[in-house]
């Protein structure tokens, strides 16, 4: 990690932590994750990724970290000792904001009092729960380690221990679900009052076990998930939580802090086995082994795969995609002013499916899709890039 130099001024930071330990592998999930509880590799992976953090904290002084967010896999299985020793690591090698966004992701299965009052002392300040449906049939289908009655009862637990901030996950196209047991569980859920709400559509990966049976799997066909989809637009906005990203929802000032910074194009890094990170220039992943990685760390080999210094024109694309899907959007001046790119060629785009519905304008005048425009966003981007690709730079010193 080299390349990564000392700064003069302070830069916004995020931190993504990788804990790739589970209880039981889900039927849909293609994220790098192991169904143990080994404890003597849970202590190799803890030790490597703190050996990480203290490598990467002592070439990044001139950042300020302002999210940690720890992901996986499971961490509440990994438990509230291991959680808090990284964070411990975490502040001794890394600048770490007052207010910084710390985010746990939990299981209803493996939420305990214990962990969640540990970690609350710690300074984790927001909870992710993985709810995804109240029907406990499907969660068996899924291979979901937990009931509703769980689910319920862990954010219980996490509103008693004081945790202000929670955001509930909700999946749709799910197997055997329909329209209106989706606006159930979204009623169910709403009950609870979290304060933010992912809503993602099932997505068939190869080499997960689903994907070996989805032809009898009786998955929602696109109709159908398009109509649930707006359905939960239709609902949460009426419930008071704003629509800021193509999946997200939350009430007001209560986004992801971390996510936005994958959608806005914010430096982050990554610790822990397939984590990625994008910082000082540089993308990158690491390891997609745990025991490579843990041994990358130990004997001071490479655990970084796949570096890329990004070019501009590249930039600009993924500015386009990933910024629409957001309530942000994008606007001309800072466009052409970042990639030093004409946007004329992207406004006549985007004004030809504004008419259509598909394209809005925001309060800040700036460009964004609208709910009926997700479900249509590869066709519009794709517009978008090729329009792009033909632009010729603004400057010669492109």
């Amino acid at each position: 990690m080299a390349f990564l130099s000392k700064r003069q001024n302070k830069t916004p930071l995020g931190l993504y932590v990788h804990v790739p330990f589970c209880r039981s592998k889900c039927e849909y999930c293609d994220f790098y994750s192991l169904a143990c509880k080994d404890d003597k590799l849970m202590d190799g992976y803890l030790d490597a990724v703190c050996a990480h953090i203290k490598e990467a904290g002592a070439l990044a002084p001139a950042y300020k970290v302002d999210t940690i967010y720890f992901g996986g896999g499971t961490p509440s299985f990994f438990g509230a000792d291991g959680i808090s020793t990284i964070l411990a690591t975490i502040r001794r090698n890394f600048d770490v904001d007052s207010n910084a966004e710390i985010t746990v992701e939990c299981n209803p299965d493996s939420v305990t009092d214990r962990l969640l009052h540990r970690i609350y002392a710690e300074g984790v300040n927001r909870i992710s729960l993985g709810i995804q449906t109240d029907d406990d049939e499907i969660l068996k289908k899924l291979g979901r380690p937990h009931t509703y009655a769980q689910a319920v009862s862990a954010f219980q637990r996490i509103r008693k221990a004081g945790f202000k901030n929670v955001s509930v996950d909700l999946m749709y196209g799910l197997p055997g679900q329909t329209l209106r047991n989706w606006q159930e569980t979204m009623d169910n859920v709403l009950r609870l009052l979290p304060e933010h709400i992912s809503c993602y559509g099932l997505k068939v990966e190869p080499g997960t076990p689903l994907y070996s049976y989805k032809e009898i799997a009786n998955l929602p066909d696109d109709d159908l998930q398009a109509d649930m989809y707006l359905s939960a637009v239709e609902m949460l906005r009426s419930r008071g939580y704003r629509h800021y990203e193509i999946s997200n929802f939350a009430r007001k000032g209560l986004y992801s802090r971390h996510n936005m910074k994958y959608w806005t194009g914010g430096e982050y890094l990554g610790f822990g086995p397939s984590a990625s990170s994008d910082f000082a220039g540089k993308r990158f992943v690491l390891s997609r082994d745990l025991q490579s990685y843990i041994s990358g760390i130990r004997d001071g080999g490479e655990v970084m795969e796949d570096v890329q210094e990004i070019p501009l024109r590249e930039r600009a694309g993924e500015y386009l995609m990933l910024r629409l899907r957001t309530y942000q959007g994008i606007a001309a001046d800072e466009y052409e002013q970042k990639f030093l790119l004409p946007f004329d060629p992207i406004r006549k785009i985007l004004a030809k499916y504004r008419e259509l519905g598909y394209v809005g304008v925001n309060d800040d005048g700036r460009w964004n899709l609208t709910a009926k425009g997700y479900l249509i966003s590869n066709t519009i981007l794709s517009e978008l890039l090729i329009a792009q690709d033909d632009s010729q730079p603004l400057s010669r010193f492109y």
